[in-house]
């Protein structure tokens, strides 16, 4: 099971993230120094009875919206957090609207920073929430109120989380591997490295694959799961993976590593359903220049829809692509205006 973080910036995320698995989360010095959170951070949580979640936790930032995405792609359970002290702020609004186009199903509000208002406001704050949430498209449980300080409320979540593990339905075995790429790296005595969450499929070592839309073609020399080597990946979970024969130079966050069991192809045109907000400032037009974040990658594009499509509105519409991607029926993608 993968966990994603999301919310507004300063509500706690990250401090949660650290409360809940024991890491720290901010690995970058500039994430220290500025106390916040600018790239994907990742975690394993332990659940209990051998099961071993991973949670990634994403900026917050309106910045960093494309690394977010980047993150909240592939996760089967959302943590909305929301600050005691604030409540629900524009952030929160935004990450909530992009869980429900990814298609999130579940999710647990978590009221953070408990400690710093007084038990009234918090419950102010709780019934707002839980009001807020009851009309969305994602699954959301009762708010949870916690204190990465004082540590209340952290095992009543872990209990939860723990509780969708076990009722998960699990993802198919034998599709083909895809895992978009969120990480490049490199180890000694590895060589290059890419992490992402397996979309679908299983990786094995010694397999041959292939990234899109680089073309790049290489062999698994190394396989792990939340630190853990392993001979063969699960679909849906958190994996490394050491490649032979391919430059780091190559690869970066967009990309998609592949096993040919599938024919997959890069395309530079998607054939797409668009539902547009409500909040939209203004209908969806033919040849409105948009940017598309599709797994981990973020590609411009141009729209040209059947006929405009309204604010609170759905319609299809061709996607004219200016750098090929990976992609199939079914897959949920998020639109971004060019601005």
């Amino acid at each position: 099971m993968i966990i994603g973080t999301a919310g507004h910036i300063d509500h706690g995320k990250s401090t949660l993230v650290t409360a809940l698995t024991g890491q720290p989360m901010d690995r970058l010095a500039e994430e220290r120094r500025r106390e916040i959170t600018i790239e994907l951070n990742f975690a394993p949580l332990e659940l209990g009875g051998g099961r071993v979640a991973g949670v990634v936790d994403v900026p917050g930032h309106e910045d960093f919206i494309r690394t977010m995405v980047a993150g909240a792609s592939g996760i089967d359970v959302a943590l909305l957090i929301i600050a005691a002290d604030e409540g629900i702020m524009p952030q929160t609004e935004e990450h909530l609207l992009i869980l429900e186009q990814l298609g999130v199903t579940r999710g647990i509000p978590v009221i953070t920073k408990a400690d710093l208002a007084e038990p009234d406001w918090v419950e102010l704050v709780t019934l707002e929430v839980a009001e807020r949430l009851a009309t969305s498209s994602v699954s959301f449980d009762s708010p949870v109120v916690v204190s990465a300080r004082t540590g209340t409320g952290i095992q009543t979540l872990r209990e939860r989380l723990a509780s969708h593990a076990r009722s998960l339905e699990q993802r198919p075995q034998g599709d083909g591997f895809r895992m978009p790429i969120d990480r490049v790296f490199s180890l000694p005595g590895v060589g290059t490295v890419v992490t992402g969450t397996a979309w679908s499929g299983r990786l094995g070592i010694g397999d041959s694959v292939l990234a899109l839309p680089s073309g790049q073609r290489g062999r698994v020399r190394s396989l792990e799961s939340h630190g853990t080597a392993v001979e063969r990946s699960r679909p849906g979970g958190r994996t490394a993976v050491g490649l032979a024969g391919v430059d780091r130079s190559t690869l970066g966050r967009g990309e998609v590593l592949l096993t040919e069991q599938l024919p997959w192809t890069a395309s530079s045109v998607l054939d797409v359903e668009i539902h547009l907000a409500p909040v939209a400032p203004r209908p969806l037009g033919a040849r409105h220049r948009v940017r598309v974040l599709l797994g981990t990658a973020e590609v411009m594009a141009r729209v040209l829809p059947r006929h405009p499509i309204e604010p609170g509105s759905t319609g299809r519409a061709r996607l004219k692509l200016e750098t090929a991607q990976v992609a199939r029926a079914r897959d949920r993608f998020v639109l971004r205006s060019f601005s």
